[in-house]
């Protein structure tokens, strides 16, 4: 059955690394009928600050399928991310990064790495909400939802077990970000324990970073947040042997994008130097997703007997060690030459039939007992003494809501601070209620006495308890 895709060209090296994949997948019999749409540097500087146009995004949404090669953002100019706005408005809530090593045909300390990461893909600091709210301070909000963690989490665990893999471990930074962080591992742990045929374990990121690094071969499938994802996918491909090789698959419910994990590299644009060897690893991922696993088994034998044989890219390529330096033209004829081939050294690849993973449809949770604990009042002062502002602030104190703490980049400063701590503009009072009893509509009063003692209030925060539990951080040193 042919499957229609969409594909966009790209920028830089984007084109060249496209049409050798594309030459690829016909020489192998993939059967796609293919749609191009423009994305990337040309649409952004159109004044267009997605980089893609609305009848785009209607292609992809009609085809469901995009092949996408990597794209320029232009420099400042407030473009957002073409990549993100893509993940976001289609769902496509799963990264999924395969990163194995090819040695010794290429150069890896790891010589039986063969991980899988699974990035959230939606939310984290990778939300996009930034504000400057002083003069020295800007912030980034970290966004993670229930939601969004079931959703990633049971993807990682079903992808497991779809491909015969054995543990999923989860990588979080819960000990710092215990709201944050810490409800992801909690969703991890409440999910891994329907999965009993898996080993589960769970991981600081930095420590388990170096792990990593240092002993990739005791991870099997890695499920972490955004940004931690980011990071390491990448990582993870370049110790294995090279950014350069390494595809990547964006998951949603309704739409799924595929891609090489680099960029568009514009220095090397137009010389038949570069290497697609990433986009064509997308494209692998793209046959097994549409349930064209011969063909994708078919590509990546060609694929591993070229590496093998020694015919390689400028990026990959060692005098002494390899047989033909090749351009991209060149290394797509050597991969096309081989379609029927397998590797004689490397492990063969053999693709589990599967259809894609279908999640169940999330079950919103009863409403836990929500109770009002107090709030956060955040105020620019470009003052240096917290006693000072303290006794301003108690001021604003009423006979429901009074001031218990101020932190500075969050670490307590009154009371009881040190007049070592180096303290911004940026300040946050803490307002409990008096005999533990307000309500959120008692904050206006604070507000009203701060503002006529001209203070100036940036933002104010809700602090609450859900089931009796304080949801909420403490100040560092509290």
């Amino acid at each position: 059955m042919i499957q229609k895709i969409t594909i966009a060209k790209g920028d830089g090296i984007g084109p060249e690394i496209m049409d050798a994949t594309l030459a690829v997948l016909k020489a192998a019999g993939a059967a796609l009928e293919i749609e191009e749409i423009e994305v990337g540097e040309r649409v952004y500087l159109s004044g267009n600050t997605s980089g893609i146009s609305q009848e785009s995004m209607e292609v992809i949404r009609k085809n469901k399928i995009f092949l996408k090669a990597p794209i320029t953002t232009p420099q400042g100019g407030g473009y957002k991310s073409l990549n993100v706005t893509i993940r976001k408005s289609f769902g496509l809530f799963a990264n999924v990064r395969p990163a194995v090593s090819y040695h010794p045909f290429i150069s890896s300390k790891h010589s039986n790495m063969d991980l899988v990461i699974i990035r959230e893909n939606e939310e984290d600091l990778y939300a996009g909400i930034e504000h400057q709210q002083t003069d020295e301070v800007v912030q980034c909000l970290k966004l993670v939802s229930r939601p969004g963690c079931e959703k990633l989490i049971r993807y990682a665990f079903e992808f497991a077990r779809q491909q015969g893999r054995k543990k999923v471990t989860c990588f979080t930074k819960d000990n710092i970000m215990k709201q944050t962080d810490g409800l992801f591992h909690k969703v991890f742990d409440e999910i891994g324990a329907e999965y009993e045929d898996i080993e589960k374990e769970h991981w600081i990121v930095d420590i388990g970073a170096a792990k990593m690094a240092d002993t990739p071969e005791v991870f099997d499938v890695i499920v972490t947040l955004n940004l931690y994802g980011d990071i390491l996918s990448d990582v993870a491909a370049q110790i294995a042997g090279s950014v350069g090789l390494a595809g990547s698959a964006n998951i949603g419910e309704h739409c799924a994008m595929f891609e090489a994990i680099h960029g568009s590299a514009p220095r090397r644009a137009g010389q038949n130097l570069a290497n697609p060897s990433g986009l064509l690893q997308g494209a692998v991922l793209m046959l097994q997703y549409i349930g064209q696993h011969e063909v994708a088994e078919k590509i990546q034998n060609a694929w591993l007997k070229t590496l093998e044989d020694g015919v390689l890219t400028y990026d990959v390529y060692r005098e002494g060690m390899h047989t033909a330096k090749v351009g991209t033209k060149e290394f797509a004829e050597a991969i096309i030459a081989r379609l029927g081939q397998v590797p004689s050294q490397l492990p063969p690849a053999r693709f589990i039939p599967a259809p894609p993973i279908r999640l169940p449809e999330y079950q919103r949770k009863s409403p836990r007992k929500k109770v009002f604990k107090g709030f956060d009042l955040f105020l620019h002062w470009n003052k240096n003494s917290a006693e000072e502002l303290a006794n301003m602030v108690m001021e604003c104190s009423t006979e429901k809501l009074a001031l218990s703490m101020i932190t500075n980049r969050g670490i307590k400063v009154w009371p009881n601070g040190l007049r070592e701590t180096f303290c911004t503009d940026h300040w946050r009072c803490r307002f409990k209620p008096v005999n533990g009893v307000a309500e959120s509509e008692d904050i206006v009063s604070v507000l009203k006495k701060a503002i006529d003692n001209h203070l100036d209030v940036i933002k104010t925060e809700n602090l609450y308890a859900f089931d009796g539990v304080d949801a909420y951080s403490l100040g560092q040193g509290q």
